[in-house]
């Protein structure tokens, strides 16, 4: 072997440790990149976190404390011991007391609350004689899970209730009956619940990615560079990229609930001017907390993450997936600051109940309110870009 070729050979042999030396470095360069990119260190965090919190304490399968009226024609001994019987099955609340049949349907249209109790005139002398009066709970059914459970626990309360004022053991026939109305969906049919929902939820997964992306993309194509040179108002760039989306977003919208039409039958009893209006205002908030996403992070993966990170939320503290009142007071309050919360209640309530505008005044104002806050965030951080 010549010099040259043991020189060669020197050369080209691998060094000591080459292959972990070379491993380790790499291993550095990506945890330092890692910090860099507080957004994804902020998601291997904050959704395990988040996940955990919700389905330990704010996800109840089996509410309590649901929200209940009652129309009282006659105040009786015995009217108030079923009210309190039911009230200690810790199933009922009874937050508001009317005296008339049209209020206490337009709290139950309006979703306002969940369960409402009628004590007609003349009801426990009736059972007194022996008539064997009829108790009226009408329960709003749209959510079959909330209203299924305590329903249920209606016929152990009508022994306790007789037996304190009645002064009676168990007897063989009850002096009177309660008739339990489900409204809305009588069948508790769970496709007449999620199909609806889904509306809402399709339109805030696809909206909220749709706008995301819009301005992170302009920055990693380099075309921000084009955009900021031309005379155009912050306001204008906004408006430009979200209205497109819109019309995107009410086709998706058409597609979805047609299919629920003609696939599974679900009624829309509603005006369908009033539910094409209203979903236009939530794919419009949609577009618009996507689009001060797009302005917050720096690449289109960090615009995915934070929209997934508002996703997870969305779904399970709107009612879609869980219901709503059985929720902790602090879930509830979170989860009426999400768009999803609201347009659930609305589509649900047009396409179910037949329910107009007046029954929907406090959802439609709080899509509202979301949609200008988050317009105005994203207008002002772009114009700190413009800057």
């Amino acid at each position: 072997m010549s010099a040259m070729d043991t020189i060669h050979n020197d050369e080209s042999r691998e060094p000591a440790f080459g292959f972990w030396r070379r491993s380790y470095a790499m291993l550095v360069k990506e945890f330092i990149q890692l910090r860099r990119d507080r957004v994804s260190f902020a998601m291997i965090i904050m959704l395990p976190v988040m996940q955990l919190t919700l389905f330990g304490y704010a996800i109840n399968t089996t509410p309590r404390n649901l929200p209940t009226a009652v129309l009282t024609q006659e105040d009786s001994d015995l009217g108030r011991s079923i009210l309190k019987a039911m009230q200690n099955t810790a199933y009922f609340r009874f937050v508001r007391e009317v005296h008339t049949v049209a209020e206490f349907d337009d709290l139950l249209q309006s979703g306002k609350v969940l369960f409402g109790v009628e004590i007609p005139r003349g009801f426990e002398r009736a059972v007194r004689r022996g008539d064997k009066p009829a108790l009226l709970v009408a329960a709003d059914a749209t959510d079959p899970v909330a209203s299924g459970s305590a329903l249920g626990a209606l016929g152990p309360l009508v022994q306790s209730a007789l037996a304190h004022d009645l002064h009676i053991g168990d007897p063989p026939e009850m002096p009177f009956e309660i008739r339990a109305h489900a409204r809305y969906n009588p069948a508790a049919d769970s496709r007449l619940n999620i199909v609806p929902g889904l509306v809402g939820t399709i339109l805030t997964m696809t909206m909220l990615i749709f706008t995301a992306l819009s301005v992170t993309r302009e920055i990693e194509r380099g075309t921000m560079e084009s955009l900021l040179s031309m005379p155009i108002k912050p306001v204008e760039v906004m408006f430009g990229k979200i209205i497109p989306y819109v019309l995107v977003g009410f086709i998706q919208a058409t597609l979805i609930i047609a299919i629920g039409i003609v696939l599974f039958g679900v009624p829309v009893l509603g005006s369908l001017t009033l539910l094409a209006l209203l979903t236009t205002l939530f794919i419009t908030t949609n577009l618009s907390i996507g689009y001060t996403f797009s302005t917050i992070v720096q690449n289109q993966l960090q615009a995915m993450q934070l929209s997934m990170m508002f996703f997870l939320p969305s779904i399970l503290l709107s009612g879609f997936m869980f219901p709503f009142a059985g929720m902790p007071v602090w879930a509830q309050y979170i989860g009426e600051g999400l768009p999803l919360t609201h347009f659930v209640r609305i589509v649900r309530a047009i396409m179910l109940k037949g329910a107009a505008m007046q029954n929907l005044q406090y959802d439609t104002i709080a899509l509202v309110a979301l949609m200008l806050f988050a317009m105005t965030v994203a207008v002002t951080r772009f114009r700190r870009t413009l800057d």
